[in-house]
């Protein structure tokens, strides 16, 4: 009998994490069930999976332009990135060692650093280099095993400078999200720029964005501003999302909660009504430990707590310029699992399956299954434990991105 032709088969991983399940975000006990398949395989086609199972099943169906020999190693979906500022100019260590000397990130930006000190640079650049800037981030990102970034604009505060950013993301394949609400430029009241984002911007940056976000935050953008953007997005035809609770409870949980917005993301000062609201909602809470760590924070999400409310977590970088430079997904597991208690079943769901539904992408990305995208990894490692215990090694031995190996390295 001829054997169906594939583009891709991926034979003989020790253990493949499928993470198949039910089509939304896991919470509670799900997030553990990786639905690990011992001695599996994937076979791809047109850059979309076509089918899993057994690689002796799949070594009859298949007949593949090219194969891929996992010889017992760990394979996983692709990880998905869900909070990211990938695209901007220049870097801030000065304001690294400044807070190496007990200066913390809001008295900085209060004195014209943080945010501040990129959007300078990022006016001043064309799209074509916040492009050229932003490709060797991204290839490191894809270097340590992840396939799907989000991206949000938020470093130009103006019509055109936002537009451009965004118009950067685009190119760069990454999901784009609309952050003009990220800071207050220099000098301009806060309400007349709260007007001028939903008057002038949220219109122009609907054609170019699927998520609206606002810094929802003490001395940055209250509720009640955070909650006019984001109406105005919601009916230019923009998915929600907010920075909320990043350094103190301002009631942002119950404002994405009560909009219906696909993620909160921070919460590292969430109260208890907040959780509970988001659990009601159904939004996913982008929790954030490596800018809790990198800002020197003691106080990460409660993420235990959100986990036996039946919230559905993830887990994303953060990667921006100023508070968080980590790239590695695998880093960031890490953190979680070591600061927030998750385990590292919960870690993987968390940067995968939920990730990927957070930023619109759980259709397409995030577990291994038929139809979905074929991203996935084959990692030096035989336990998917593995690779949250590698604290800061990258474990990643071959990166598949639709269909198409991409990164890599020679198996040891």
């Amino acid at each position: 009998m001829p054997r169906t032709p594939a583009d891709l088969l991926v034979l003989n991983a020790g253990a493949l994490v499928t993470l198949a399940g039910p089509r939304r975000p896991r919470a509670g006990k799900e997030l553990s069930d990786l639905a690990i398949l011992e001695g599996g395989a994937v076979a791809a086609r047109g850059g979309k999976i076509l089918a899993v199972g057994p690689t002796a099943e799949l070594r009859r169906q298949y007949a593949a332009k090219v194969t891929i020999d996992a010889r017992g190693a760990l394979v996983t979906p692709g990880l998905v990135d869900p909070h990211t500022h990938l695209v901007f100019m220049g870097t801030r260590e000065a304001e690294f060692e400044m807070r190496t000397a007990g200066r913390p990130y809001l008295e900085i930006a209060g004195k014209g650093g943080g945010i501040h000190a990129t959007v300078e640079r990022v006016r001043a650049a064309t799209k074509a280099e916040l492009v050229r800037a932003a490709r060797p981030r991204l290839r490191l990102m894809l270097e340590h095993g992840t396939t799907t970034v989000e991206a949000k604009s938020g470093y130009g505060l103006t019509p055109e400078d936002e537009v451009k950013s965004l118009e950067a993301i685009r190119e760069l394949g990454c999901v784009p999200t609309f952050l003009g609400a990220h800071e207050v430029p220099p000098g301009r009241p806060r309400a007349d720029y709260v007007r001028e984002v939903v008057e002038v911007m949220v219109p122009r940056a609907a054609a170019l964005a699927r998520f609206c976000d606002v810094f929802c935050e003490v001395g940055v953008f209250s509720v009640d501003d955070a909650r006019a953007i984001l109406e105005a997005a919601r009916r230019a035809g923009m998915g929600l999302k907010l920075h909320a609770e990043e350094f103190r409870a301002s009631g942002g949980a119950e404002l994405a909660a009560e909009l219906g917005a696909a993620s909160a993301d921070h919460l590292g000062a969430v109260t208890d009504r907040g959780i509970r609201a988001l659990h009601r909602a159904g939004t996913v809470a982008v929790l954030l430990p490596g800018t809790t760590c990198f800002l020197g924070l003691e106080r990460y999400a409660p993420a235990r707590r959100m986990i036996e409310e039946g919230v559905a977590v993830a887990l994303g970088t953060d990667f921006n310029p100023g508070s968080c430079t980590a790239l590695s997904l695998p880093l960031i597991m890490t953190l979680a699992c070591s600061q927030m208690k998750m385990s590292p079943a919960e870690a993987w769901t968390a940067t995968t399956v939920n990730a990927a539904y957070a930023i619109g992408e759980g259709d397409r990305a995030g577990s291994l299954e038929p139809g979905k995208r074929a991203d996935l990894v084959v990692w030096d490692a035989k336990d998917y434990r593995e690779v949250p215990y590698s604290f800061g090694v990258n474990l990643a031995r071959q990166v598949v991105k639709g269909g198409a190996a991409c990164a890599g390295r020679p198996a040891p």
